[in-house]
């Protein structure tokens, strides 16, 4: 392969035409200059040049060395710019998140782009499980989960709480133990672990899940309250998604006694480098989580 810094320096003097300006051009000596071009001749087994005294003229595999040898070197040089750059507004910033929070973050995080057209948010809606693992795998710049992680790279930091609601059919003025046991419960990929971190601490008689008997299950966020507003049963959900359903008077909302609050961690992999467009996204998620926490504490 041909040394990147022979091909410029004969390229630069085939365009300057002397040896001594073209030294001091790229802070050599001229001996180096004509150094490079030797082993350019020596490495390729051809004569690129015929000297003349202080003047020369390109050989044919010179000239052919030339034309190509200086897309090369624009090409190069157009690269070490384009890595050297680092904008904070452009490039695609990849983000998932559990469901409950992302109904709030997304339309956030679309008026960012839209704002700035040329940062590009894409955005998954996911498990916890699933999101330490796209993590993980460096499927996502930027992952929110609720849990902590045992995987490793997965650095995890927290940045905001969000309430726990257990959520009836509205004809459940005060839930009792054997009314959630006949009404069975609404699963979500998150179900399980909601209801057993707010229902093991206001029921003494929670063991676990599947004590209930299953009516329903969806994995699309702003469904999982259908069925409950249909009376088919009732689920356990972070606020945020209680929040957003639209037909909120054909459920009934508890708060109970023992109130429990889950933990959203900000995630991303250990050893990744954080470019400044995702530095960009992660102030925004912080600024807008932020501005939910304290709008649902007032």
């Amino acid at each position: 392969m041909i040394n990147p810094v022979w091909l410029r320096s004969f390229c630069s003097l085939v365009e300057v035409g002397h040896f001594t300006r073209t030294a001091e051009n790229l802070n050599m000596t001229q001996p180096g200059v004509s150094q490079h071009v030797r082993k350019l001749e020596t490495h390729l087994g051809q004569q690129l040049l015929i000297r003349k005294g202080k003047k020369f003229s390109l050989t044919s595999t010179g000239d052919r060395l030339y034309q190509e040898g200086q897309k090369l070197i624009l090409s190069l040089t157009d690269l070490e710019k384009r890595v050297g750059l680092d904008p904070a507004y452009e490039g695609i910033v990849k983000v998932a998140s559990p469901g409950s929070v992302g109904l709030k973050l997304y339309p956030h995080l679309l008026e960012l782009q839209k704002h700035y057209p040329k940062l590009v948010v894409e955005y998954r809606f996911a498990p916890n499980s699933d999101i330490e693992r796209l993590i993980a795998e460096h499927k996502v710049d930027i992952g929110l989960m609720t849990c902590l992680s045992t995987m490793g790279g997965v650095s995890l930091r927290p940045i905001a709480e969000e309430e726990l609601l257990l959520v009836t059919p509205p004809c459940i003025l005060k839930p009792g133990w054997d009314q959630l046991i006949e009404l069975g419960f609404i699963g979500h990929p998150d179900g399980a672990y909601h209801a057993g971190q707010l229902l093991s601490v206001n029921f003494p008689e929670f063991q676990n899940s599947n004590q209930f008997k299953r009516s329903g299950f969806s994995n699309q966020i702003n469904l999982i309250l259908e069925p409950v507003s249909m009376g088919l049963g009732f689920t356990v959900l972070p606020s945020h998604a209680v929040g957003a359903f639209k037909e909120s008077k054909k459920v009934k909302i508890h708060r109970l006694t023992n109130k429990v609050s889950e933990t959203l961690y900000m995630g991303t992999h250990t050893n990744k480098f954080t470019p400044n467009r995702v530095t960009t996204v992660i102030s925004e998620v912080e600024k807008c989580l932020k501005s939910l926490s304290g709008a649902a504490e007032s």
